[in-house]
């Protein structure tokens, strides 16, 4: 949810932390603030509302400050206001902090009835508070630090900085992802590499509870349990992202640009793996013997992610013959699920900290199950905890409406289908060369796709009013249908609702009357005439029909509007055909007036449940 900045070194942190604030936007925020050392102290900025009301208040010119702290807040405790924005603070302790302390009252309670004085609604401010109970004891900052973190329960990321050490930052590990930048002669950390590209590419993700004290001259990583540091280059990962990917480089908005950066991603994810997918097994670790009598996959997401799972649970059965259970990960967690020798589970997490997906993932390896995590990010809880990872190449994706993301997905678990295919002997040499050398044009297949923005964008003009939208799909397309309802619901507010076609008499066909939208995705595949009879039913009660089809001249006169995409093999058809829908939800919430990059009430990486 929330983003944190952290600079030491030797230029000016202001400059620094409000860029890296604003490539912290996408995770969706109500307040920001700034803490920094002045030379003598440390002074504070903050103010509900968005980073440029942050920079008003700040000192111009900006002070010569080479240590400093910045925060984006998202409000669960306390409304949002100047009061609760962070950074917190307290007898020249400051702290910021990502996540939740769910014991904050009972510790709240105990340090009131001690003499300590609150400012403000937030979990956060017991943190610095009970640092300086600590300090008052004659204990280190580091133990302070130990002693209080030992205490709070919840998941969280805390960035911390005192007047006591002028050059030195302190940032803390549970639970919310945090990252090490380590530069030439300077430091940083933040919730995302995306904040701190601009300035390095060498990261170390920290692991749960891990401290990392920064100082100019260097950092040292330690477990909070532990007195003895850990070694820091052997954590360090380089990065291949530059920062223009995390810039919108002409577009007007992110998500513009991501839906036209999906032929590069899709290939960047399938390229290495398509002249033999079955070395994806080896690489993965999944050796002959473990998949050879795999009769059963478990996949769990949230979200978007989640219908990609549904698309994979096609692919992978009708390709592979294997069975495959889809499950929202917040809903697995909770219960008591039956993993059986024979099974492997699969997350497929975007940033590979989604809060469900990760407590998903450790209740079946817990259980005894092989952990395969599909995954964007390199280095994440997700991609470490993981027995395998598969990793997209999506690059960052800094548009909460997940779209490129979501195609390489499919992409990669289109790549896992096959490779299963292959090594269980269910597809033919010929079979699987024809899926490899079909998987090889999609990305032209998307690139021709992505020409419909402009008749879309006309399209969507007829639409802006609309009170509702149904969206029907059949077969490997019905989670298609999910997530153009979902993409229309996140970036334009206007209720939609995705359903299998062949479910229409069974409820959904009460909602239609005249004029309401229906988007149908109508491949001419073996369903095709199943979903003709749909439409007919759709237009008998005065629906508006939008059909996304490879054969329009099948459908002239019989639907109002046509959405023309390439023809491709009916099990890649998903990813051609959900990129109208994504642009089909950009346009409708432009001309809206909609924040399309960060819709209200949502946030990019769900790390608290």
């Amino acid at each position: 949810m929330c983003g944190i900045v952290g600079y030491v070194g030797r230029r000016n942190s202001l400059p620094i932390l409000i860029d890296g604030l604003k490539r912290l936007e996408y995770r969706g925020y109500d307040s920001a603030g700034i803490a920094f050392q002045n030379g003598s102290g440390i002074e504070v900025y903050k103010t509900k509302g968005k980073i440029r009301d942050l920079q008003k208040i700040l000192p111009h010119p900006a002070p010569d400050a080479m240590v400093g702290l910045g925060h984006t807040r998202w409000a669960t405790h306390g409304v949002p206001s100047s009061r609760n924005a962070h950074p917190h603070g307290t007898n020249g302790i400051v702290v910021v902090h990502n996540g939740i302390i769910e014991n904050y009252r009972n510790l709240r309670s105990h340090l009131i009835e001690e003499g300590f004085e609150f400012y403000s609604d937030t979990d956060t401010e017991v943190i610095p508070q009970m640092i300086s109970r600590y300090l008052r004891r004659n204990l280190s900052m580091l133990d302070a630090i130990r002693e209080t973190v030992a205490q709070l329960r919840g998941t969280f990321a805390i960035g911390i900085m005192s007047e006591a050490l002028p050059n030195t930052l302190f940032s803390i590990r549970r639970g919310s992802p945090l990252v090490i930048g380590i530069g030439d002669g300077e430091y940083f950390f933040a919730s995302d590499v995306s904040a701190l590209l601009p300035y390095t590419r060498k990261f170390i993700f920290m692991e749960d509870g891990q401290i990392c004290t920064i100082g100019r001259d260097g950092i040292e990583l330690r477990y909070l349990d532990s007195p003895e540091p850990t070694p820091v280059e052997t954590q360090a990962v380089e990065i291949d992202w530059t920062p223009s990917m995390a810039e919108k480089e002409g577009y007007d908005h992110f998500m513009l640009k991501e839906i036209h950066e999906q032929p590069r991603a899709m290939m960047d994810t399938i390229r290495e793996w398509t002249d033999d997918p079955e070395k994806i097994l080896d690489e993965l670790g999944l050796s002959v013997k473990r998949t050879i009598g795999l009769n059963r996959l478990q996949v769990v997401a949230c979200g978007t992610s989640y219908h990609a799972a549904l698309v994979g649970k096609y692919m992978i059965e009708d390709i592979a013959r294997i069975s495959v259970d889809v499950e929202i990960a917040s809903e697995y967690r909770y219960k008591r699920p039956i993993i059986e020798h024979d099974t492997l589970f699969i997350s497929i997490t975007q940033s590979g900290e989604t809060a469900d997906t990760l407590a998903a993932q450790r209740e079946a390896r817990k259980r005894g199950a092989w952990t395969l995590t599909i995954c964007n990010v390199v280095g994440s809880t997700s991609s470490r905890e993981a027995d395998s990872v598969l990793y997209t190449r999506a690059g960052p994706e800094i548009g909460v409406a997940s779209t490129k993301a979501f195609t390489c997905q499919i992409g990669a678990l289109c790549l896992l289908a096959i490779a299963l295919g292959i090594r269980m002997g269910r597809l033919t040499p010929g079979e699987a060369n024809t899926l490899r050398s079909q998987l090889l044009k999609v990305p032209a297949f998307m690139e021709k796709t992505i020409r419909t923005n402009s008749a879309i964008e006309e399209l969507a003009r007829t639409l802006i009013y609309a009170k509702a939208f149904l969206y029907l799909g059949r077969g490997i397309n019905y989670p298609i249908a999910l997530e153009g309802a979902l993409k229309l619901k996140e970036i334009s507010y206007i209720p939609a609702e995705g359903y299998p076609a062949g479910e229409m008499k069974h409820g959904p066909i009460a909602l239609i009357e005249e004029g309401l939208p229906v988007v149908v995705i109508a491949p001419v595949d073996n369903l095709f005439e199943k979903t003709l009879s749909n439409i007919e039913e759709v237009k008998a009660r005065g629906g508006r029909v939008i059909a996304v089809t490879d054969e329009p001249e099948l459908l002239r006169g019989k639907v109002d509007d046509v959405i023309t995409v390439p023809s491709a093999h009916f099990s890649l058809s998903p990813i051609i055909n959900v990129i109208p829908l994504q642009l089909l939800a950009y346009h409708v919430g432009i001309l809206r007036g909609c924040d399309v990059d960060q819709p209200r009430n949502l946030a990019k990486s769900v790390t608290v449940e």
